[in-house]
């Protein structure tokens, strides 16, 4: 570590009806992982938004190698050397890996058209240098997630970045891929020379990759500390004010009545690439399922199938005891499932209309809201609204905002929030806490469990090993579009289940017949 490459003083962001940063002071030094935590809505995006020039401050100034800088763009932000790597990627789908990478400075054939070759090149060229392997020629919209952030880091770097931001960057990682990011992080820094600021709130990836750390609360920067000298409780109380602590869940016992039935399930990918190749296994009411697997391995296909998603090319599917086939996401919710998604913005929401309207999504069709089947009974849809943004603390000072304008954490709990209050026998969720801070991780948790004691069956998929063993009954492992293990839980170590994970390790269960 070194100079204050950057000072942030007084930095105060006000929106209509939200004090987003309040006053707040940071120094970030020259080659030091610095971290931000904080709850949902703590302002640390809204901070790093008007570093990278996305926001302009209320007050405040920044200075940057002791200057004063005015940064009222992105563009000026990478003039500087800093960039910027979102919560929610901004690639375009129908694009390959590489156009995506050189897009915006795109090295040019003849002047005039883009030299796809070239572009190619640089890539394959990043890749190599910083450690994160991409294919150049693959088109994003048929990548994993874990594999579009690579992209992004990518992206980035290209532009000639010192100094990254990344905006919860293992949120969409499973612990092996964040562990690759975490050497790619620390060689970035130790080698290269590169300055690296996290906003994340996992307090476990705090602790073992940064230097130093900073808490942030409703808008207010409540202090910087040496990471060496913090532990997981300290961070967690600073963040939320009190004394944090995961109680024991309370179970009930499995019921014996199957309620989902998946026989030799079969699907291909959007490439045209098998992606389930026969899997097979049950659920039973009150039980929750959990799946484990690297990210990439069919589990989204999977959830793809059962919410109607996805065309299922063979195998067959029952619901209590009956054999239905899927035909779209209505047709599988009269049927009695609701779906969590894993990537909420591009399939369970949408940030341009109201928290209202996106609670409202799946009622228009229902008789207790829609007035003769023609008319929207706006009332109802508020009253209910209202009361679930409180039962499921849901941070926003109206129903009325567009939800573009809540944290991550607060989309995911609107439709978390929508989806439970379905009601259904059934229960399809993935990446359930995924960018959702530590206060209400556990209010999530709690949430699922009491749908489990209700009585619902659960399919769970989750990058976090940590989420899959706290609340599963049964878990499951698949690699490569089948099921390589099945096991009770505690009958399984985390370290075990990783050789089941990626297909070191393979048991005779979940084969279709």
């Amino acid at each position: 570590m070194g100079e204050k490459i950057i000072q942030l003083k007084g930095i105060t962001k006000q929106f209509p009806g939200v004090l987003a940063n309040d006053n707040i002071d940071l120094d970030i030094e020259s080659g030091e992982i610095h971290a931000i935590i904080g709850e949902n809505g703590a302002g640390k995006s809204t901070l790093m938004k008007i570093l990278y020039g996305l926001n302009e401050p209320t007050s405040g100034e920044i200075l940057f190698k002791g200057k004063p800088v005015k940064i009222s763009n992105p563009t000026k932000a990478i003039e500087l050397g800093i960039g910027m790597v979102h919560q929610h990627f901004m690639l375009v789908p129908s694009f390959t890996v590489a156009e995506n990478i050189v897009l915006g400075t795109e090295p040019k054939k003849n002047k005039v058209f883009m030299d796809f070759k070239k572009a190619v090149d640089i890539t394959e060229e990043l890749s190599e240098t910083y450690g994160l392997k991409v294919d150049p020629h693959l088109k994003v919209e048929s990548v994993s997630v874990g594999i579009q952030q690579r992209i992004e880091i990518l992206k980035v770097l290209y532009k000639g970045a010192d100094i990254l931001i990344l905006d919860e960057p293992t949120a969409v990682l499973t612990p092996q891929e964040t562990e690759e990011l975490f050497k790619v992080i620390r060689r970035l820094v130790e080698e290269l020379g590169k300055t690296v600021i996290i906003i994340t709130h996992k307090l476990q990836e705090v602790l073992s990759l940064s230097d130093r750390v900073s808490v942030m609360r409703q808008g207010k920067m409540i202090g910087t500390i040496d990471t060496k000298d913090a532990n997981e409780q300290m961070l967690a109380e600073m963040m939320v004010g009190k004394e944090v602590l995961f109680d024991e869940l309370d179970k009930k016992p499995v019921s014996n009545k199957e309620i989902l039935r998946v026989k030799n399930i079969k699907a291909r990918d959007n490439r045209g690439l098998p992606a389930l190749k026969g899997m097979d296994f049950n659920i039973k009411a009150g039980e929750v399922l959990g799946v484990a697997g690297v990210e990439g391995n069919g589990q989204s296909e999977l959830v793809e199938v059962l919410t109607g998603l996805r065309e299922m090319e063979g195998g067959s599917l029952y619901i209590n005891g009956e054999k239905v086939e899927p035909k779209n996401p209505k047709h599988m919710r009269d049927l009695g499932i609701a779906h969590v998604p894993e990537d909420r913005l591009s399939t369970g929401l949408s940030a341009e209309a109201t928290i209202t309207e996106n609670m409202m999504m799946g009622l228009q069709y229902n008789e207790e809201y829609a007035k003769k089947k023609i008319h929207i009974d706006k009332e109802k849809i508020r009253n209910r609204t209202k009361k679930l943004i409180e039962d499921f603390d849901v941070r926003t000072p109206s129903q009325d905002v567009h939800l573009g304008n809540l944290s991550g954490g607060n989309m995911q709990k609107v439709v978390i929030a929508r989806e439970f209050a379905f009601n259904t026998p059934i229960l399809i969720i993935s990446q359930p806490t995924r960018g959702v801070d530590i206060g209400a991780i556990e209010f999530i948790h709690s949430q699922i469990i009491e749908k489990r004691n209700e009585g619902c069956a659960i399919l769970l998929v989750s990058a976090e090993l940590d989420e899959i063993f706290r609340l599963s009954d049964r878990i499951i492992t698949v690699y490569e579009g089948e099921i390589t293990g099945e096991f009770k839980n505690g009958e399984i170590t985390k370290s075990e289940i990783g050789l089941y994970m990626t297909g070191k390790h393979k048991s005779n269960v979940g084969r279709g017949v």
